[in-house]
């Protein structure tokens, strides 16, 4: 049975990861949503659509891409928490 401090160190690992592994994806909505608004605000073409379809296929094309870094980012550290004492 691990110690206290172990799991503590665990529980730090996996919620870093969980930032680490879920910031690009965050990142990019963000930086699309911007992209969107300013452009919205210099049209003044307000559609609930145009605001949403380009964040959706941003979001999907950098889960495709960044997937496989991901799952092994994640896998590894599974792999590290049930292989530990």
């Amino acid at each position: 049975m691990a110690d206290l401090g172990e799991l503590t160190a665990l529980g730090e690992h996996a919620l870093v990861l969980s930032i680490l592994v879920s910031l690009p994806v965050v990142g990019i909505a963000a930086v699309i949503g911007l992209v969107v608004a300013a452009l919205q605000a210099a049209t003044q073409l307000q559609d609930a659509t145009i605001a949403h379809l380009p964040r959706l296929v941003a979001v999907a094309l950098v889960l495709v891409v960044l997937a496989p870094w991901m799952g092994s980012e994640i896998a590894t550290f599974a792999a590290t928490a049930f292989t530990q004492r």
